[in-house]
């Protein structure tokens, strides 16, 4: 079973107070690298893995889809949720993705948002993902990048004056725990080769592999971005099910 860090209260009131959770996709940095991956939404079943406050959801259903199954495992995001959405083409359920059966040839479209790098059984998850997508679906989602989250001290450091993300262990695939808003948080590291593949080999036929950066027009209004340049923080990947 996965970790349910987020109804850990620490965390949760931690996650809470994050831009993105405060002025949703609008607050998330990387939401207009994002957006330009999604097909059109209108006509389709989503299936949202990993939903937290059900930002996406939300989205996809203000953009004409039929439906939208947005799962969490967490109680505390799915009750926000819930209590923010009001369109009925939206439901909520609690999932662990670790575990998740879903019936197949049932979407037209799966999206999931930094919710993988929490998940053992990758292989599983994709697997299960493509048999639950029709021929010609699409499937977006975003990880935080392999070299962001495999370090044993996941923080900047200094060396001969210059700002730098120091790597190692990458090639040492597993669990990684950090204390980030709370103290042991589990994350699985993959290489960005073990991720890739795991895809190729469930069938998918990848379109689009993005390492994030900002724009030139997010680093003007944020200059304190700059950093962000030394390495890259999400993985973006859009594929298809043939």
């Amino acid at each position: 079973m996965a970790q349910n860090i987020y109804d850990q209260p620490a965390f949760f009131e931690g996650y809470s107070s994050l831009p993105r959770s405060v002025h949703g996709l609008a607050g998330a940095a990387e939401w207009e690298s994002v957006r330009a991956l999604l097909p059109d939404l209108a006509g389709r079943r989503v299936v949202d893995l990993g939903c937290g406050f059900g930002w996406f959801a939300r989205h996809a259903a203000s953009e004409g889809a039929k439906s939208v199954l947005a799962l969490d495992l967490s109680e505390n995001m799915l009750a926000r949720a819930k209590a923010e959405t009001q369109s009925p083409a939206v439901r909520y359920e609690t999932a662990d993705l670790d575990r998740l059966e879903l019936p197949e040839g049932a979407f037209d479209f799966a999206y999931s948002s930094l919710a993988f790098h929490y998940i053992a059984g990758f292989d599983r998850l994709v697997r299960t993902i493509h048999a639950a997508l029709v021929p010609g679906s699409s499937f977006v989602f975003t990880i935080e990048h392999p070299l962001y989250m495999a370090p044993s001290v996941p923080d900047w450091a200094e060396v001969d004056g210059r700002t730098v993300w120091p790597v190692d262990f990458y090639l040492v695939e597993g669990p990684r725990t950090t204390d980030w808003l709370a103290k042991g948080v589990v994350k699985h590291h993959r290489t960005l080769g073990t991720t890739l593949n795991a895809l190729i080999a469930a069938g998918f036929v990848i379109r689009h592999v993005e390492e994030w950066k900002p724009s030139e027009a997010q680093l003007v209004a944020h200059p304190e971005w700059q950093v962000e340049l030394n390495r890259p923080m999400f993985l973006l990947i859009a594929c298809e099910r043939p």
